[in-house]
């Protein structure tokens, strides 16, 4: 895995990771009995966005970690998640075909 690759991955991690957060211990106008005019009382009122891209980040890190861990010491590889045989044969020197 190269380094763009693993900026890559961590970046969709920590999206992932990100959108979870969101919606836990979301108060929303209509909770708090303060709606705003023009508003949708299904609205925050405190949403805590700043503390949770933290907490994303800390999670998505150790998830990083050990997915970057699994993919670069090959604990897990194509072979082993490839139940039905979709991924095809490997490269001709694993078949024998090789010179």
């Amino acid at each position: 895995m190269g380094p763009m690759t693993g900026l890559v991955l961590y970046a969709v991690i920590w999206a992932m990771t990100f959108m979870v957060a969101i919606p836990i211990r979301l108060q929303t106008q209509g909770e708090a009995g303060d709606i705003v005019p023009g508003t949708h009382k299904g609205s925050p009122q405190r949403h805590d966005l700043k503390k949770k891209a933290w907490i994303a980040t800390a999670v998505a890190l150790a998830i990083w970690g050990l997915t970057a861990w699994i993919i670069l010491t090959g604990q897990i590889t194509l072979e082993d998640i490839d139940l039905f045989t979709r991924f095809g044969p490997g490269p001709i020197e694993e078949r024998g075909l090789g010179g």
